[in-house]
């Protein structure tokens, strides 16, 4: 993906010309790139749609953890824990590095941070009965 692609499709941006990706809107239509596009990022929220990986991703939003301390924080056994982060890191979502012994778990990009933060902000809307809000 080029960088002018990325900087227009994840930042709200559109190249010139382009034409809208709303459902119903004359002009849109579903490109391979666009159908790619798409199933990428279902694959992703797929991924981060299991209360543990979500948990996880949670928890390394906040910084680099270990395999003990993403299993003090999400409650989950270390066995659980260990088959979500190979699956998250399989779809790099996370990286690992090594700390002498310890393997050492990160948020693969930024994006990743904020689409946990914001879903978890419509969680709150929901269950504290708040308004919606740009």
């Amino acid at each position: 993906m080029s960088a002018g692609r990325h900087l227009a499709g994840a930042h709200g941006a559109q190249p010139a010309g382009a034409t809208p990706d709303a459902p119903g809107v004359p002009g849109t239509q579903v490109t391979p790139e666009r159908g790619d596009r798409l199933e990428a990022a279902a694959s992703v929220l797929a991924l981060l749609a299991d209360r543990t990986r979500l948990a996880l991703m949670e928890r390394l939003g906040r910084g680099e953890a270990d395999v003990t301390t993403l299993t003090e924080a999400c409650g989950a056994t270390r066995p659980s824990v260990s088959q979500h982060l190979a699956k998250l890191r399989l779809a790099g979502l996370v990286t690992t590095r090594k700390d002498g012994r310890r393997v050492v778990y990160a948020l693969g990009h930024g994006h990743l941070r904020r689409l946990v933060d914001e879903a978890l902000n419509v969680a709150d809307h929901q269950l504290g009965s708040l308004p919606p809000h740009d």
